[in-house]
């Protein structure tokens, strides 16, 4: 069972292993990110374009939205590169007993 706050999201096992996971959330569309310094979490709808990033390409930290072009970081929702202007929407994440939850 999750603490105050900490929602399950999807079993650790379930993950795309190095790429990004598509997942539903109540009404919310979710990305979950593998990258090599841990697992990360945004809104899956580009705040520019709208496309879905789950659907874009992904490298280490960076994903990259497959209509536009303009990428975040996703550690932190930075936009990286144009025409991406805004930060997106991210969740703080951890693995508790097997399972990504993170903070709603």
């Amino acid at each position: 069972m999750a603490e105050k706050g900490w929602k399950d999201i999807l079993p650790v096992k379930e993950l795309e292993a190095q790429w990004v996971t598509r997942v539903q959330f109540g009404a919310r569309k979710l990305a979950l990110y593998d990258t090599p310094s841990g697992i990360y979490a945004s809104l899956a709808l580009c705040n520019h374009g709208g496309a879905d990033l789950c659907d874009g390409y992904f490298d280490g930290h960076v994903i990259e939205c497959p209509l536009h072009q303009g990428a975040f970081d996703v550690r932190d929702g930075k936009p990286v590169c144009a025409p991406a202007t805004r930060m997106m929407k991210t969740f703080e994440t951890r693995v508790e007993n097997g399972m990504v939850q993170i903070m709603m």
